[in-house]
């Protein structure tokens, strides 16, 4: 399965999981959820999956994403009022250290889905949906 039709069946999963569950829940809700809803399509996901980062083949940092679906898409989770310049930076570095190009930033917080792709190349380009 190429990445778009991943996101794409990533995304749907969460609108269905935004309009059912609303505004007002912890992060860890919508992600049990949104695991629920990736599962009955068929995707093959992996939560809470600790990241090493390496510096001169020693292990430097730990860190742990939130999703990574069928090994082509990391997917981080919030719950806040709105993205801020750090979420962004969290999920590129969860891209570098998994190898992974493509991710997605999804909102829960908001009345209305918010949604950043990022994808991890040459240079770095991202979108936004709102």
């Amino acid at each position: 399965m190429n990445t778009d039709i991943v996101t794409e069946k990533i995304i749907g999963c969460a609108y269905t999981v935004s309009n059912t569950l609303g505004v007002g829940f912890l992060e860890k809700v919508y992600e049990n959820a949104l695991l629920i809803e990736l599962e009955k399509h068929g995707l093959k996901t992996k939560n809470q999956k600790a990241l090493s980062v390496f510096y001169a083949g020693q292990v430097v940092g730990e860190y742990v994403a939130d999703l990574i679906i069928e090994e082509k898409v990391v997917v981080e989770l919030k719950a806040v009022k709105s993205f801020q310049p750090i979420h962004q930076a969290q999920l590129l570095n969860y891209l570098k250290a998994t190898g992974i190009h493509t991710g997605l930033l999804l909102n829960f917080g908001t009345s209305r889905l918010g949604i950043k792709r990022m994808v991890l190349g040459n240079k770095l380009a991202t979108d936004e949906h709102r």
